[in-house]
């Protein structure tokens, strides 16, 4: 009996160490396709900002690159900028982002965009400093409130534990790598 409970003692130890050296860390990956699917889902947005100054469009859902630059999620996307009452005009926006996961929501988010450049032959260039404003604005609008990934209760086995077991997250180029640990 004795030695039933040392070999259950030495197993709990044994356990407790492994788990927290990190040994019985597990990744799990959600690819660009599977972020991108999610965003093309969350549809388009229009913001105004000074009282109707600058009015922001997103034409059509961004398209997300992951990894690029290292660490972070490229975001492009067509908008449509007016500005003072003019007619608004397509632009090319071209920005970054990082990555966060809300417990709360189970879900990941875009963080912190930032639009690095917008580009439009009918935008005049004194204009691009206020339209990239606009533009970052209304992208940490529309990714602070919705999710690029969802881990549905109803998916994989991979998400059903990611739900309960995520500890943290990078983006690696192509996709989203959730470290899970049980401890």
């Amino acid at each position: 009996m004795k030695t039933k409970s040392l070999i259950a003692c030495l197993i709990l130890f044994a356990s407790t160490l492994c788990w927290s050296a990190g040994f019985l860390e597990r990744e799990v990956f959600f690819s660009e396709t599977d972020i991108q699917a999610q965003v093309d889902k969350n549809g388009t947005l229009q913001k105004s900002y000074g009282n109707g100054l600058v009015v922001v469009s997103l034409i059509e859902p961004p398209r997300i690159r992951l990894g690029e630059p290292e660490g972070k999620a490229t975001v492009a996307a067509r908008i449509k900028v007016a500005l003072l009452g003019q007619p608004a005009v397509p632009v090319d926006m071209l920005g970054t982002a990082g990555l966060r996961y809300d417990d709360n929501a189970k879900a990941f988010f875009l963080e912190n965009p930032v639009a690095n450049s917008v580009q439009s032959i009918a935008l005049p260039r004194e204009y691009e400093p206020v339209a990239r404003q606009a533009v970052t604005q209304m992208m940490a609008t529309y990714f602070r409130t919705k999710p690029v990934h969802v881990l549905r209760e109803d998916g994989s086995l991979q998400e059903k534990a990611a739900r309960w077991l995520l500890r943290s997250i990078r983006i690696e180029p192509g996709r989203v790598a959730a470290v899970l640990s049980p401890g």
